[in-house]
Formats: C-alpha cells, sequence, structure tokens
C-alpha cells in the first residue's frame, strides 16, 4: 500500500471524519487504501465503508473486509453507485484530491515530467481522449484556455503558440516532445515548476477534474445525515477554492446568501476554520504532502 500511494494528512482526515463507529462512510478516492483502512479501525462491526476509484490498478488493493465495498467509478458517478448498493445516505465523505504516488511513478501513464513516456494523463484508461489528443487537435485558443484557467501561467499565450508551432512541424507525441516545445519560454531556473502547471492544466483538462469535483461535492452534501462530516485534501488552489465556497456559502461561487432573518443559507458549517497543512515530520516523510490542504465541515442540522 505505501509503495502505491502514502497517505497524506492521514489521522487528521480520519479522526475529522468519523463521528460514528457504527455509520456508513465513503473514501471517494481510494488509492493504496491508506485512508480507508484507517476508517476501517474506527468503524465498528455494524460500520460500513464504500470506496471508489476510477484508476483500474486501484483494485490491486482492495480490502478484504465484510464492511468494505470497492467501486471502480468517477467519484462523479458517487450518488447513483451507491444506491445501486443500496446506501441513500451517509455519515461521511472524504476525498484526497489530485494523482496518486503510483500515478506519478508509472513511466508510461505520462503524469510526470520526469520520464519521456506517451503524453496521456488520464486516471481513467477506459476513456478516449488523453493530452496527446489535446495538444495536437486543440486550437490555440482553447490551448491558451487550459494553461491560463487551469495551470495558471503568466505566459500561456505564449505557451499556446509554441504548441501550435511545433506541431506543425511534428505531432507532440510524449511529454519529452511537449517539454521541447516550450522550453524557450520556460523562465530559466523555473523549469520543474513551470512544467508541473503544464501537465496539472492538461491533466484537470483530460479528466474533466474541476467538473467532477464539483459534482461529487454537491452530491455529498446531498446525501450526508445531519451531524455528518465533508473532509477534503486538496492540493492547488483551483480544486481548494471549490471546497472552501461550499463549505462557506453552499455554493461554488462563494456567494454569501441570507434568509429574511440575516442568517447564512448554507448546508454545511466549517469544523477547520483554516485548512490543515501537514507537519514538519509529515513534509520530512512525505514531500508530496508539503501543498495538501485539509477541510472539514459538517452537514448542519435542517
Amino acid at each position: 500500500m505505501s509503495d502505491y500511494h502514502l497517505p497524506v494528512l492521514l489521522h487528521q482526515s480520519v479522526e475529522g471524519l468519523v463521528v460514528d463507529p457504527e455509520g456508513t462512510y465513503v473514501d471517494v478516492t481510494f488509492g493504496g487504501g491508506g485512508h480507508s483502512r484507517y476508517i476501517l479501525q474506527h468503524l465498528a462491526e455494524s460500520g460500513r465503508l464504500v470506496a471508489f476509484d476510477q484508476d483500474a490498478d486501484a483494485l490491486a488493493n482492495a480490502i478484504d473486509d465484510p464492511r468494505f465495498t470497492l467501486i471502480n467509478e468517477n467519484f462523479k458517478y458517487m450518488k447513483n453507485f451507491l444506491r445501486l448498493h443500496g446506501v441513500t445516505h451517509v455519515d461521511g465523505v472524504l476525498a484526497d484530491l489530485g494523482v496518486s504516488s503510483h500515478q506519478f511513478d508509472e513511466a508510461g501513464r505520462g503524469f510526470s515530467t520526469r520520464f519521456d513516456a506517451e503524453l496521456d494523463l488520464r486516471m481513467d484508461r477506459r476513456q478516449s481522449t488523453t493530452a496527446k489528443d489535446i495538444v495536437n487537435t486543440a486550437s490555440e485558443e482553447e490551448i491558451r484556455n487550459i494553461l491560463s484557467n487551469y495551470g495558471e501561467l503568466p505566459n500561456a499565450y505564449h505557451m499556446a503558440k509554441a504548441i501550435v508551432s511545433a506541431r506543425s512541424e511534428a505531432p507532440i507525441l510524449t511529454t519529452f516532445d511537449l517539454k521541447r516545445a516550450l522550453e524557450r519560454q520556460v523562465p530559466r531556473n523555473q523549469e520543474n515548476k513551470y512544467y508541473a502547471m503544464v501537465f496539472q492544466a492538461l491533466r484537470i483538462e483530460v479528466n474533466g477534474e474541476l467538473e467532477a469535483l464539483k459534482a461529487m461535492l454537491s452530491q455529498a452534501v446531498e446525501i450526508l445525515n445531519p451531524g455528518g462530516r465533508l473532509v477534503v485534501i486538496s492540493y492547488h488552489s483551483l480544486e481548494d477554492r471549490l471546497v472552501k465556497n461550499i463549505i462557506k456559502t453552499g455554493n461554488f461561487e462563494g456567494e454569501v446568501k441570507k434568509d429574511f432573518y440575516g442568517n447564512l443559507i448554507a448546508p454545511l458549517k466549517p469544523i477547520t476554520r483554516k485548512p490543515v497543512v501537514a507537519d514538519d515530520a509529515e513534509l520530512a516523510e512525505n514531500p508530496r504532502s508539503r501543498s495538501a490542504k485539509l477541510r472539514v465541515a459538517e452537514k448542519v442540522q435542517q
């Protein structure tokens, strides 16, 4: 399990999640199963845990426990698949967003800028569109918007032009092809940072990550029992903003809405006033936790 993915903020997230040992919980990002195993340690025999992961590789980590069910689907379909398994309401939902260590370390998946591999970036390899398709067929404007909106790259305009220029000479097929196409647009001594932002942008586009996140969060609010917990670990500002807004205001735009008496209309209340981050010990053990932000919220009583 630890070779597949070292769980981030493990104790803080699970202890913020499980408020009823006999309850029903959902881990929407199973991965190596680290969070799920720790959740099960907190559950009584009558407790139940349902986990999701769209990556077929994660199925090899399934837990042999009668309280546990693993579903090989995108978490944007959470509500429907829970219903198929007889679950309509739950006591907690946990999401550890982003890319697993396994996906980064599997060279052929194309998630890492370290390896020369096919430009893939699909989390679910059953889907057809890859990053290679996008960089070779999308318009210059579309590529610019992807890099600007999802990578927050300050020079997205020039990067998009460089990609279109490079692909007119030869198709961009691999991760190193893409890096070579962009090398003149990347500031010196900031190569790793800029390439990571480019790959993040393409990955979000390929997998429809932000729309899937919004769908999952909306469904979580709907299916949580009063007093149930939503626990989300995010890794970049685009994810964290959506999570923060729905917790604080009940919508993704962050618009404060009040009732006739001036009370905030929001189905959740924050348990963590500020995001929880990894301490020095965890950062030393797992450098990938450095950008993690944990937020916990509770479904309010209706």
